[in-house]
């Protein structure tokens, strides 16, 4: 498990001066009233359209795949708010690494950690069910303020970034493990820790199943829930965080355990936990992450999703 990182004197490379700039700025910016940096953010992203086409596409492609009886006019208008959110998550990232608890807390409003304590209560581990929102970060610290746990990642290939990351989400975290250590988590869960975990990502074909996700009938889904929840026995619970319009905000919404988890059939648990989160998607849609090809992995002979965006 990684703990808080020591800093190498290697990370002062000329290598990395540019990484050190883009992060001094990020720090710079977040010391700005929220307001203003609501309004920067938000701005930013509508900005960044022009240039991000490719990525405008795909979040348009997956919009239009998840929700294809929502009006036209609906889905450009959730894409820009997309967009607006793909500006917020950069200084949010910034505001989850940089900022002090008491500054976080300010902005938060805190709802169902009695659903934490209940498993506490119960001697149980937590898998704590998040998805790939853009407050993901800003999300993971606010409920490690109230409840320490280990976060689950990806190690970063740039070292300077892995370093910073790592030692951000380390200021309210028990400890972190790569997301490939399965033994590591099941281990942290049967000693009663939470673990962080996001199963809505397409992993490929080796760790998925093809099952359903929103309106797309063979979604590539991680059979990892299903294993984890079979051999560490932990209460399931799902958590949303959300930014508040008009700068007012968030809220963490923590969600009652999920009931009757399959635990029996790998398939049967993938459809389950797609359920889950589409609930969780749901309560703040313009604020998933889109922008990358969710259904990029396809059952063999089956053509892409997105063929027609290289055409």
């Amino acid at each position: 498990m990684t703990q808080v990182p020591t800093f190498n004197r290697s990370l002062l490379h000329p290598r990395y001066w540019i990484t050190w700039l883009g992060l001094g700025l990020l720090y710079a910016l977040v010391l700005l009233p929220y307001p203003v940096i609501y309004r920067i953010g938000t701005g930013l992203g509508r900005f960044s359209m022009r240039f991000l086409r490719r990525r405008y596409k795909i979040a348009q492609r997956n919009i239009e795949l998840c929700f294809p009886d929502m009006h036209p006019e609906q889905r450009e208008d959730m894409v820009v708010k997309n967009f607006e959110s793909v500006g917020m998550g950069l200084f949010e990232t910034g505001m989850a690494w940089f900022w002090p608890d008491w500054r976080i807390e300010r902005w938060f409003k805190v709802s169902g950690l009695e659903h934490i304590q209940r498993a506490r209560d119960n001697k149980q581990g937590v898998l704590l069910i998040g998805v790939h929102f853009l407050t993901l970060e800003l999300g993971a610290r606010i409920f490690g303020i109230h409840n320490p746990g280990v976060g689950v990642y990806r190690p970063h290939d740039n070292k300077l970034m892995d370093w910073i990351q790592t030692k951000g989400r380390m200021r309210s975290n028990k400890g972190m493990l790569d997301r490939k250590d399965l033994k590591g988590m099941i281990r942290s869960l049967k000693q009663g820790d939470i673990i962080w975990y996001a199963p809505d990502h397409d992993y490929g074909p080796r760790a998925s199943v093809f099952v359903p996700f929103f309106a797309v009938d063979k979604a590539a889904t991680t059979t990892g829930t299903y294993l984890l929840a079979r051999m560490g026995k932990p209460a399931i619970i799902p958590f949303t965080p959300r930014r508040l319009a008009g700068g007012k905000g968030y809220e963490m919404i923590i969600h009652p355990q999920v009931a009757d988890f399959p635990l029996d059939d790998e398939v049967v648990a993938a459809t389950y936990m797609n359920k889950v989160v589409e609930n969780e998607i749901r309560q703040a849609p313009e604020q998933y992450m889109w922008l990358h090809r969710r259904f990029k992995t396809r059952p063999q002979g089956e053509p892409s999703l997105y063929k027609a965006l290289s055409d």
